[in-house]
């Protein structure tokens, strides 16, 4: 039988705010254990909780974004459990009336296609506290400093039909909230991070199987995994006879496993009410106009406009834009060189490859923007050759200043007085006659030989372009 998968995400986005959604404790990431959490985050008696506005603005302006509606009235209300990191035994959350309804993203498919994914709703709410299981002997350590940080939760609809899919939309997502400067997106910290709901059903039919709910998954290769393990077990599992039941699971990276948490609650075990010590949120026409003009240019946007612009392939302008901070970066080389495709090709190529290898983040590179585009500035010109740029790049990463100072110190110019050139030309040519009879007999793939030969004799100085016009000459 073939059979079709189901996939709805809930990611959970940290806003970016200095102090928590409803105390004016602070939010960030690092302090010691137990420190950020105040009598307001811990619900202790006689304490009321006052709403952030600021996370009122960016859940909206995350409603804007993405084409949906901002209610005009939102309540809050009680998630009642208990867990050990809740201390107030409920979580304040949006239910019945969240802050945004009924939007959607449109993602990019491996094939070049593209998908729009509805966005069902997103909501605002408070985190819960962290239970740290490591180093306490068989115990469970409690830290509160995350209850009470502002969430917003975005659900999609049931869109997405495979795991590579479902990272397609969650990078999407995530694209977004830092363009928008909601979130800081650092998956690693848990300011990013989502519960993926999966099911599988006969190809052709309409009614979705039973899902299960993978939890708290915090990076996109993560994500691909867990979801294409349970996709095997529940079809394992529907071909053996057994059935597939609605519960919580937990992947576990290292085993290469999900494993049931527990079943899964309907919304009615929460007991959700109002919550009596919140008044409903109103969000006026104006208000919205107001937080509509902060929109920055959407990565769609910027998209369309660097291939426009800049004459990019859509591929090109894809990777370029994938992030704010490398968009920024590559229009401030591409306001130094004049060409684009130079330009592209060093911060795709050279700079990502050395990010990727330290493990570095584009904010965090040695090289700015300014230093490579001076050195590239160098190849325009001819000072430096291509070959030459790569050693200059590299000097530059690690810290030995910009690339005038680099060529100058290391004597890195290139050489190109035709007569220098000509009498290294000379001197390979007359070392290898038999090569030289081969060229001249038709075998043209020879030439990247001779020049192979001059450039280790003049230290690869010689300008490629005179080089290769000038052997042409003396061969032929």
């Amino acid at each position: 039988m073939e059979w079709e998968t189901v996939i709805g995400l809930e990611i959970h986005t940290q806003l970016a705010t200095k102090t928590k959604i409803f105390s004016g404790a602070p939010t960030e990431y690092g302090a010691e254990p137990n420190t950020q959490a105040c009598a307001v985050d811990l619900g202790l008696p006689g304490v009321l909780p006052v709403l952030n506005k600021e996370a009122v603005s960016m859940a909206a302006k995350f409603g804007l974004a993405i084409g949906a509606k901002v209610a005009s009235r939102s309540v809050f209300a009680r998630k009642n459990y208990f867990y050990p990191d809740l201390p107030k035994g409920y979580q304040i959350s949006q239910y019945e009336l969240p802050i945004v309804e009924k939007g959607s993203i449109e993602i990019e498919l491996e094939d070049g296609s593209t998908k729009t994914i509805g966005v069902t709703r997103a909501h605002l709410e408070e985190d819960a506290g962290k239970s740290l299981h490591e180093d306490f002997h068989g115990m469970t350590g409690i830290d509160l400093n995350r209850a009470g940080t502002p969430l917003l939760e975005i659900v999609s609809e049931p869109d997405m039909r495979s795991a590579k899919e479902a990272v397609a939309y969650m990078k999407k997502m995530h694209s977004l909230v830092r363009y928008l400067g909601i979130s800081d997106g650092n998956m690693q910290e848990g300011s990013f991070r989502c519960d993926a709901n999966v099911s599988v059903r006969p190809k052709g039919q309409k009614e979705f199987g039973t899902r299960a709910e993978l939890k708290n998954i915090n990076s996109f290769r993560f994500v691909e995994r867990a979801i294409n393990f349970e996709v095997e077990r529940q079809i394992d599992l529907i071909e053996s006879g057994g059935k597939v039941m609605q519960e919580t699971r937990l992947y576990d990276a290292n085993k290469h496993e999900t494993r049931s948490m527990r079943s899964k609650e309907e919304a009615m075990d929460y007991r959700y009410f109002p919550d009596p010590d919140l008044l409903p949120v109103e969000v006026h026409a104006e208000d919205i106009e107001r937080i509509r003009k902060t929109l920055p240019e959407l990565p769609d946007e910027k998209k369309h406009r660097f291939a426009k612009d800049y004459g990019l392939s859509t591929y090109d302008a894809s990777v370029l834009t994938a992030s704010r901070e490398i968009a920024d970066y590559y229009e401030s080389v591409v306001k130094q060189t004049g060409d684009a495709k130079l330009s592209a090709n060093w911060v795709m190529g050279d700079l990502s490859a050395m990010l990727n290898r330290d493990n570095k983040d584009i904010a965090d590179s040695p090289v700015s923007a300014d230093m490579l585009g001076g050195m590239l500035k160098r190849m325009q010109d001819n000072t430096i050759s291509g070959k030459i740029a790569k050693e200059v790049f590299e000097a530059m990463w690690n810290g030995e200043g910009a690339a005038d100072a680099i060529i100058d110190k290391k004597g890195l110019k290139q050489i190109t007085d035709t007569s220098a050139i000509e009498a290294e030309i000379d001197k390979v040519i007359a070392e290898n006659p038999g090569q030289v009879e081969q060229y001249k007999a038709g075998k043209d793939k020879l030439i990247g030989f001779f020049v192979g030969q001059v450039m280790k004799a003049m230290g690869g100085k010689a300008n490629p372009g005179q080089l290769n016009e000038l052997l042409k000459k003396k061969l032929s």
